[in-house]
């Protein structure tokens, strides 16, 4: 059986595009002949040190803490916890979801049971991240045996920072599983917008609000829902009260991923405003429920969103232009039918859950695959 140390700065059951994706990924391929373990690090839930996931184990430790009080002690000391639950485990492949402070550690234990590695990159650079070259993404991105972007805009960054990982990196989109229920038509009559996502500024909902309040004489009847939490929560609720918007807009706290496909059917168009992005779930799940979109152009949403015909892309941090673009479709019901229409068969054929899945499992049968001839020839 081949073993994957599977490391996630957070994990299931700590809700996010990251968390929810890399949980589905290891259930998945572990019914393809994988054995995994998951490194991830505490945070803000009480969680046991060891736990499990599915029948996978699932190692705790204070990355997040450690970092954040400059324990140079405690770095020391979770360092060797890593060496020896990587010599205990002894992996064949060490799978990266994501780049992020925590993966210093990963640096610092590398050459510990060395293995080929793997890492997915889940966002768009950062403007820093693309100015300096010495930093723990571009370390990382030197370290690795392949480089797995959730886009081509995010692939194409790296490799503009990074030039070396030319030949050893690749586009997977992120997948979805086929719906279990239709798409409910859309409703114009009580138009319904929707934002879903952690409150934190990048995802821009501060802009969608204020498109609102631009439009609501014009459609009186909208209602806006805000599907998340996080550090922002408190400014837009603010906001929220400073544009009149308090019977407009409803706040619904963290929604279980398994029920938000059921959300976006209540919605007659998705909004995603965000400043910077991957490869959003969110814009691919509204797809698939036949919703147009309205997002900016940034990151991986333009390969999710062709611009008027699955949806509508605006400049980012553009909210008059959002609110055009939303006054546009609720105008124009007929066209937002059908480009809602035209997303869900696109998102059929180029974002299904298996197309995701054959990928990871070609990849780590490559990557495997090339370390095993390596080392019987002497050169790993």
């Amino acid at each position: 059986m081949m073993r994957v140390l599977f490391w996630s700065n957070l994990f299931w059951p700590y809700i996010g595009g990251a968390e929810y994706f890399g949980a589905k990924l290891v259930l998945a391929l572990r019914k393809r002949g994988y054995e995994f373990i998951v490194l991830t690090s505490h945070d803000y839930l009480d969680l046991p040190d060891k736990t499990d996931y599915g029948g996978i184990p699932v190692h705790r430790l204070p990355f997040l803490q450690t970092l954040r009080d400059r324990d140079a002690t405690r770095f020391i000391e979770i360092c060797q916890k890593v060496k020896k639950l990587k010599r205990n485990f002894k992996p064949a492949l060490v799978h990266l979801n994501g780049i992020s402070s925590t993966t210093v550690f990963y640096l610092r234990t590398r050459d510990v049971e060395p293995a080929t590695s793997l890492v997915r990159i889940n966002q768009e650079l950062l403007p820093n991240q693309r100015r300096e070259y010495e930093t723990i993404f571009t370390q990382t991105l030197l370290s690795v045996g392949w480089a797995a972007c959730v886009s081509s805009t995010v692939l194409k960054q790296a490799s503009q920072l990074v030039p070396e990982i030319e030949g050893r990196s690749s586009v997977i989109y992120n997948g979805l599983e086929d719906p279990p229920f239709p798409p409910a038509p859309l409703s114009f009559e009580t138009p319904c917008l929707l934002c879903v996502g952690r409150l934190v500024p990048a995802k821009g909902f501060d802009l969608a609000l204020a498109a609102v309040a631009m439009i609501i004489e014009k459609f009186p009847n909208i209602r806006m829902l805000i599907a998340g939490d996080g550090p922002e929560r408190r400014h837009l609720g603010q906001r929220v009260a400073q544009l009149g918007l308090s019977d407009i807009v409803e706040f619904l706290g963290l929604v279980e991923p398994e029920k938000v496909l059921a959300l976006i059917n209540r919605a007659t168009l998705v909004l995603v405003p965000s400043r910077h992005e991957g490869l959003p779930t969110v814009a691919l799940q509204a797809a698939l429920m036949a919703r147009p979109v309205v997002a900016t152009r940034v990151g991986g949403l333009m390969e999710a969103i062709i611009d008027r015909e699955t949806g509508l892309l605006i400049g980012s941090g553009d909210s008059h232009g959002l609110a055009e673009a939303i006054a546009f479709l609720l105008s124009n019901p007929h066209v937002a039918t059908k480009m809602g229409m035209a997303g869900r068969n696109r998102a059929q054929k180029r974002f299904l859950w298996h197309r995701c899945v054959d990928a990871y499992d070609a990849l780590y049968r490559k990557l495997i695959g090339t370390a095993d001839a390596g080392r019987s020839f002497g050169l790993v």
